[in-house]
């Protein structure tokens, strides 16, 4: 399973949202570039549609994939009440024949894109990861380098966790703590629920880079 919760900030306050998680977290960030393909399946494989992202990481010397399932978000009075997001997740490293494998299975493509920003990984209270990259759109198959911003000025964050049955409770306390950090530069919530950028992020923004700014 993994907790996740979602929120965008316009391009300009990126330098200080990284300011001020590099306090935050007290690691270096990771260089971010990933060619996501989303593949569907087909009515032949069964009643109910299944969907499946192939993830190739170009930042690698050697591009590596990574095959990932995400399931249908927890139900129930309690998962209504909690502002993170948990659902069950499946993922797995596979090789570069991937693509063809789930094509000769029926799978086909939906859409591909490019995710192209930063993230930090670091421990605090649960194993969380912190990612922010722009969303960007490929003009022709497969033309990475052609790609183009989705929402240009816009960046998408992302805040996940890893979790079980049993420990998710405690997993969601910690993302929702970390997330109250965050609150002054962006709006953080469950993935689907729009809640737009954070109206005096730029005066935060401001005291961030002034502050830190000239702090590697």
């Amino acid at each position: 399973m993994e907790c996740v919760v979602q929120g965008i900030i316009e391009t300009q306050h990126v330098e200080a949202l990284e300011i001020l998680l590099q306090g935050l977290c007290g690691v270096h960030k990771q260089s971010l570039r990933i060619h996501e393909l989303c593949l569907k399946s087909v009515p032949n494989l069964g009643l109910v549609a299944s969907e499946i992202r192939l993830l190739c990481d170009l930042e690698q010397p050697e591009p590596t994939w990574t095959v990932r399932h995400v399931g249908g978000p927890m139900r129930g009075a309690g998962a209504e009440q909690i502002s993170v997001l948990v659902r069950p997740m499946l993922e797995s490293k596979v090789n570069k024949n991937a693509l063809r494998l789930f094509n000769g299975l029926g799978y086909k493509l939906d859409h591909e894109q490019l995710r192209v920003g930063f993230a930090f990984h670091f421990q605090r209270g649960a194993q969380i990861t912190v990612t922010i990259s722009s969303i960007n759109k490929m003009l022709k198959l497969h033309a990475t380098d052609e790609a183009l911003p989705v929402t240009p000025g816009i960046q998408l964050v992302e805040v996940t966790a890893p979790a079980s049955s049993e420990n998710y409770t405690e997993v969601v306390a910690s993302v929702s703590s970390f997330c109250e950090y965050l609150a002054p530069l962006l709006h953080l919530s469950k993935p689907g629920v729009s809640t737009g950028v954070v109206p005096t992020a730029a005066a935060a923004a401001a005291s961030l880079m002034s502050d830190g700014g000239g702090t590697k």
